[in-house]
């Protein structure tokens, strides 16, 4: 499956359309539910095999944001061969009380992975926390970009985004 023939099947499956507030806050006609191409095995495997060489060559950890990177960076682990980290939206208060289970990320090349990302406030939030650990944090990767590409909030942060897909490679299939 090309690029363009997996923007057709995200679109397929996960476009939905209706009034929806967005994590950022704001409203949109459109909306992605990640979900969707998640549950899919066949249609999970290709979005990692498609983000594999994406994956910056020093990366050692790829985190996965909760709840929609996990399965991303699962199956991307995989795919790689690298392993893991699950990041919480809130460290918990019980148990290891850690901000990310699985990987170590103290003093290892960290990849943010996503699932979707409009703005990137969850995103620059959970880079700050794994920073706070040790984390050595200059990449996110994720799925889908519908964000402004002119607004750039990662560079501020010394990141690099990636983006698998973008509103304008899904557009065509959005009818």
């Amino acid at each position: 499956m090309d690029k363009a023939q997996l923007a057709e099947q995200v679109v397929k499956v996960a476009l939905r359309r209706g009034q929806f507030k967005l994590r950022s806050g704001q409203t949109s006609d459109v909306y992605f539910d990640k979900y969707q191409f998640e549950a899919r095995p066949t249609l999970l495997r290709e979005i990692a095999r498609q983000l594999a060489p994406l994956v910056p060559k020093e990366t050692e950890v790829l985190a996965g944001l909760e709840l929609g990177g996990v399965p991303i960076a699962t199956a991307l682990s995989f795919e790689t061969g690298l392993i893991a980290a699950f990041v919480r939206k809130e460290r918990k208060s019980y148990g290891t009380c850690l901000i990310a289970e699985g990987a170590e990320v103290r003093g290892k090349r960290v990849c943010i992975v996503e699932d979707v990302i409009t703005t990137g406030g969850a995103v620059l939030d959970s880079v700050r926390e794994l920073r706070a650990e040790g984390a050595i944090v200059d990449t996110v990767l994720s799925v889908i970009f519908r964000g402004d590409p002119q607004k750039d909030a990662f560079a501020a942060e010394g990141l690099a985004r990636i983006s698998l897909l973008s509103l304008a490679d899904l557009q065509p299939f959005m009818g």
